[in-house]
C-alpha cells in the first residue's frame, strides 16, 4: 500500500474517531442545538457508487469541532449535523476531494449526487481506466467496463464479447462462458430482442460502440432468471448521465465488402433524458467448409448387413452471405419527482440477407470417382424485430429503498425462402439418379411478454432484503413448406414433410434474497421458485408413426410438460483489505431446450449432412460452485477462480447414419439428453499497466468435462481436458497513435465422437486521434493469419470424417468516430473538480 493510501486510511480513521467522540459529547454540549440531516450520494465519473467515501464537517466558528460519516454500498449517506456554518469535505482514495466552503446548515440538506474525478497524482490510472477493460468484483458478478478496444472499432457486440475474460465466441458466432455454450444473454438486465430472442446472431450486427460494460455473472443471485447453466452475460448499453446534448457518430468500410454507419446520441435535462442508438450495416461474409467421409458396413436393427452405395464422399462447400440490416433504439426517461422516474424504450431491427451456398459432392468407390454433383441453395431472408419496454422506478429514500416495475413486449417475424437445385457433373455408375429441385418457404413468428417487479429494502446500515416476481411468456410458430419436383411432370408439389410447429414456453417465478455485511465479511442468500411450462404441437400430414420412421426418433406431436423447481443461491465475499478479496458462490440452474433444438424437421443445405431437433428433450439442471480471488496493486490487477459444475440430463449433439430411399448415406446430427456432465476448471486474468504508454492484459481458462450416458444402446461417455487463453497489448506511440494486438487460442478438445484441433486467431489495429481528440481514425485486421477454422475428426461405427469449417474469412476495417460535446464536457468536469465551489447548488448533480 502506498504512503498516500496509508495517509488516507489514517485520516479516515481519525475522522471516524472524532465523529464518534463529538457525537458522544453532543449529548452534553449540543443538547439544546437543533440537529439537521445532510444526505447525498457519491459516485465516480462513470456513475459507479463509491462505498466508504468520507464526508467531514468542520465548523467555521470552531475549527476543532469536527463530525462526519461514510457512504454505504449504494454510495449514499445521511448524517446528523447541528445547526451552523461548516466547511464540507468529500474524499475517496485515489480521487480528487471536493470542498464546499462556509456552507450554512439551518435545515435538512440534500446535496444530490457528488461526482469525484480521479486525483491528479493518479493521472496514469486515469488513462488506464479510459482505455482498457477494467474489472470490478461484486457479490454475484464481475463487471468489465469496456475500454477503448481498437480491435473492435467498427466491429460488433460479438467482437467485443470475444475480448472479455471467461467468454469466447466460436467461429459460427456461438457464445460460451468458460467453455460452456449454455449461457444466458441479457440486455440491460432483461431478455431482449437485441439478444435475438435466445439466438445470438443479432449480436453480430449491433455496433460494439454501443456497449458501456459487460457483467459476467458466473454465480447469479436469485434476482436473475435461473436459465443458463453456464451463467449470464448482461450487456449494459450506453446511456449518458450528463446534462446536455452529446454523442458520437461512426462510419466504417471494410474488405470483404462492408459499409456501416452508426450513431449514439443523448440529450438530458433536469426533467428528462432522450437517448438513441441507430445503425446501418451492409456486409459480405464469405465462408467455406469441406469434409471427407468414409462409410463402413454395419448391421441394422434387423441384424442385416448394410453396405453403403459409396465408400467415400467428399463435400466442398462455399458460402456467400450478403447481409443488410438496420437497427435503432429510442429511449425516453422522464423524472416524475426526485425519487421516481418512468422510462420508455423502443427497439426495431430490419434485416435482409441473400445467401448462396454451393456444395460439390464427389462420391468414390475403390478410390475411383463415380459420381459428382453440384448442389446450390439460394436463400433470401427478411427479419423484422420490434421491442417495446416500460420501466418505472420509485425511490422511497436515499438509502436504496425502492420499487421497480417492468413491462416488455417483443415481436419477431422472419420469412425465409430457398431454392435448391442439384446437377450431375460426372457419372460413371451406369445409373441415372434423380435429384429433384426443391423450394422451401419458412415463416416464423415469435411473441414474448415480460412482466417483472422488484422490491429492495435496506435494513440498517449494511443489510438489504429483496423480493420480486417475473413472468416470461413466449410463443414461437414456425410454418415450414417444402415443395419437391415431380420426376414425371417436372412440377413442384407440396411435400408431406411440410408442417407447422408451435412452441410455447411460459415461466413464472418468485424470488427473495437477503444480504448483510459484518466487518470484512458479506453474504447474499437467495431462493428462487420457478414453474416452467414447455408446450409443442406439430401439425403435419404424417402420423407420429410415419414421422418416427422418417426421422428415426420417437415423436410426440402434441406435448405439454411442466417443471416446478427451487433454485437456491449463496454468495459470500471476504475483504482481506481494500484491494484484496475472496469470493465463494453456489447456485442451481436450468437449461431449457430452445425451439430449434426441439423442431424435428431437418435443415436442407446439405443432402448428406443435416441437423434436426429432438422434441423429446427435457430440461437439464446443474449445481455449480465457484471460488474466486481478487488482488489489486497500483499497476496490476489479478483475478483467479476455480469452479465445479454437476449437470444432469445434459444436452449432447450426436451423429447417426441412415440411408434414404434412393440409397444416399445421410449423417444426422441431433441433440439428446445424456445422464451427467461434470465440469471442473480454473481461470486467471491479469490487467497490467507498467507504463503510461503500455497496457497489457491476458486471461487463461483451463477446464475438464466428464460426460456419462448412452443413447440407443451406444455409449457416448467422454472425458476431456481443454483450455483457451487470450492476450492483448496496447502501445501508445508519439503523435497520439495507438497500436493494439489481440491473440486468442482455443486448445484442442474432444467430444463423445469428435476430436477438434486448436484454433488460433490474431487481430491487430492502429488508431490516430484527430481534431483535438474529438475524433478517432482506426484501421484493424480481424483474423490476421486467416486461421480461425475448426478442424475436426469424427468416428462412429458407421463412418469416419475429417472436416474443416471457416464461418468468416479474414476482414479489414477502416472506421472513423467523431464525438461531440464529450471531450469538452470531460475537461470542464475536471476543471470543476479542482475548483470545487462552483458545483455547490444545494440540489441536483454535483
Amino acid at each position: 500500500m502506498s504512503i498516500k493510501s496509508l495517509r488516507y486510511c489514517f485520516k479516515s480513521i481519525f475522522i471516524l474517531f472524532l465523529f464518534f467522540y463529538f457525537n458522544a459529547n453532543a449529548q452534553r454540549g449540543d443538547r439544546q442545538m437543533p440537529q439537521y440531516t445532510v444526505s447525498g450520494k457519491v459516485t465516480d465519473e462513470a456513475g459507479i457508487p463509491l462505498e466508504y467515501a468520507t464526508i467531514s464537517f468542520q465548523s467555521t466558528r470552531n475549527p476543532d469541532k469536527l463530525t462526519g460519516g461514510i457512504t454505504n454500498a449504494q454510495g449514499t449517506f445521511e448524517i446528523e449535523v447541528p445547526r451552523g456554518s461548516y466547511n464540507i469535505n468529500i474524499e475517496f482514495i485515489s480521487f480528487e476531494p471536493k470542498n464546499f466552503e462556509k456552507r450554512q446548515i439551518n435545515a435538512d440538506l440534500d446535496m444530490g449526487t457528488i461526482v469525484l474525478g480521479m486525483a491528479a497524482g493518479e493521472l496514469d490510472e486515469v488513462v488506464v481506466t479510459a482505455e482498457t477493460t477494467q474489472v470490478e468484483v461484486r457479490l454475484d458478478k464481475k463487471i468489465y467496463n469496456i475500454g477503448k478496444d481498437l480491435t473492435t472499432a467498427g466491429g460488433t457486440v460479438a467482437d467485443a464479447l470475444n475480448n472479455v475474460p471467461s467468454v469466447s465466441v466460436d467461429i459460427e458466432g456461438g457464445i460460451s462462458l468458460r467453455g460452456n455454450e449454455n449461457v444466458r444473454i441479457l440486455i440491460n438486465g432483461k431478455p431482449s430482442a437485441m439478444a435475438g430472442f435466445g439466438n445470438t446472431d443479432i449480436l453480430s450486427q449491433l455496433p460494439a460502440e454501443a456497449i458501456e460494460r459487460v457483467e459476467v455473472i458466473t454465480s447469479p443471485s436469485a434476482r436473475y432468471d435461473a436459465e443458463g447453466t453456464a451463467g449470464i452475460l448482461n450487456i449494459i448499453l450506453k446511456k449518458e448521465k450528463t446534462l446536455g446534448f452529446n454523442g458520437s457518430v461512426s462510419a466504417r468500410v471494410g474488405e470483404p465488402d462492408m459499409v456501416g454507419l452508426s450513431a449514439n446520441i443523448n440529450y438530458r435535462t433536469d426533467k428528462f433524458n432522450i437517448f438513441t442508438t441507430t445503425g446501418f450495416r451492409y456486409f459480405d461474409a464469405p465462408g467455406n467448409a469441406n469434409s471427407n467421409t468414409r462409410y463402413f458396413e454395419y448391421l441394422n436393427q434387423d441384424n442385416e448387413v448394410v453396405t453403403p452405395n459409396f465408400e467415400r464422399i467428399i463435400e466442398d462447400r462455399k458460402f456467400d452471405r450478403l447481409n443488410r440490416n438496420f437497427n435503432t433504439s429510442l429511449g425516453f426517461e422522464y423524472y416524475i419527482t426526485e425519487q421516481s422516474s418512468l422510462t420508455a424504450t423502443g427497439f426495431y431491427r430490419y434485416g435482409e440477407d441473400e445467401d448462396l451456398t454451393t456444395n460439390y459432392n464427389s462420391m468414390f468407390n475403390n478410390e475411383m470417382l463415380e459420381l459428382r454433383t453440384l448442389r446450390t441453395e439460394e436463400e433470401i431472408e427478411e427479419d423484422n424485430s420490434f421491442q417495446f419496454a416500460l420501466n418505472y422506478i420509485n425511490k422511497f429514500d436515499k438509502s436504496g429503498h425502492q420499487l421497480t416495475a417492468d413491462l416488455q413486449y417483443e415481436n419477431d417475424r422472419e420469412t425465409q425462402t430457398g431454392d435448391i437445385n442439384e446437377l450431375i457433373e460426372f457419372n460413371s455408375t451406369g445409373e441415372d439418379p434423380f435429384y429433384p429441385m426443391e423450394n422451401t418457404l419458412t415463416e416464423e413468428v415469435q411473441n414474448e411478454y415480460l412482466i417483472q417487479a422488484d422490491y429492495v429494502r435496506p435494513i440498517g446500515e449494511n443489510a438489504q432484503f429483496e423480493a420480486g416476481y417475473r413472468g416470461n411468456f413466449e410463443e414461437e410458430v414456425t410454418d415450414y413448406k417444402l415443395s419437391l419436383e415431380d420426376q414425371s411432370s417436372g412440377n413442384l408439389e407440396l411435400s408431406p414433410l411440410s408442417n407447422e410447429f408451435t412452441y410455447t414456453e411460459n415461466v413464472n417465478s418468485l424470488y427473495s434474497q437477503y444480504g448483510n455485511k459484518f466487518g470484512e465479511f458479506s453474504f447474499l442468500l437467495g431462493l428462487r421458485l420457478e414453474n416452467t411450462q414447455l408446450k409443442g404441437k406439430i401439425e403435419s400430414q404424417l402420423t407420429e408413426t410415419e414421422l418416427q420412421e422418417e426421422f428415426g426418433i420417437p415423436i410426440d406431436t402434441d406435448f405439454d410438460n411442466n417443471y416446478l423447481g427451487l433454485f437456491p443461491t449463496v454468495n459470500l465475499i471476504y475483504e482481506l483489505d481494500e484491494q484484496e478479496n475472496i469470493t465463494l458462490g453456489y447456485n442451481r440452474r436450468i437449461n431449457r431446450p430452445r425451439g430449434w433444438f426441439i423442431n424435428p424437421f431437418p435443415s436442407r443445405a446439405s443432402r448428406t449432412n443435416i441437423f434436426q431437433g429432438n422434441p423429446n428433450l427435457s430440461p437439464a439442471f446443474s449445481n455449480a460452485f465457484d471460488l474466486g480471488y481478487l488482488k489489486r496493486w497500483k499497476k496490476l490487477t489479478l483475478t483467479t477462480s476455480v469452479y465445479y459444475q454437476h449437470e444432469t440430463d445434459s444436452f449432447e449433439r450426436v451423429e447417426q447414419s441412415s440411408t434414404t430411399q434412393d440409397g444416399t448415406q445421410v449423417i444426422r446430427t441431433i441433440p439428446i439428453n445424456l445422464a451427467t456432465n461434470d465440469r471442473t476448471g480454473a481461470e486467471a486474468g491479469i490487467l497490467y499497466n507498467p507504463a503510461k504508454w503500455l497496457r497489457l492484459n491476458g486471461s487463461f481458462n483451463f477446464f475438464q468435462f466428464d460426460t456419462k450416458g448412452e443413447y440407443n444402446g451406444v455409449d457416448y461417455s467422454a472425458k476431456n481436458t481443454s483450455w483457451f487463453g487470450r492476450f492483448s497489448s496496447k502501445v501508445t506511440l508519439p503523435a497520439k497513435i495507438d497500436w493494439q494486438t489481440n491473440a486468442f487460442y482455443r486448445g484442442a478438445w474432444e467430444g463423445a465422437q469428435s476430436e477438434n484441433e486448436g484454433i488460433l486467431s490474431v487481430s491487430m489495429a492502429v488508431s490516430k486521434e484527430l481534431f483535438n481528440e474529438n475524433a478517432t481514425l482506426t484501421l484493424n485486421v480481424s483474423d490476421l493469419f486467416n486461421s480461425r477454422k475448426r478442424e475436426s475428426f469424427t468416428t462412429t461405427e458407421f463412418f469416419e470424417r475429417e472436416s474443416e469449417f471457416q464461418w468468416r474469412q479474414r476482414s479489414i476495417t477502416l472506421s472513423f468516430t467523431y464525438m461531440f460535446n464529450q471531450q469538452k464536457r470531460d475537461r470542464e468536469r475536471a476543471r470543476r473538480s479542482e475548483g470545487g465551489n462552483d458545483d455547490m447548488n444545494g440540489e441536483g448533480e454535483f
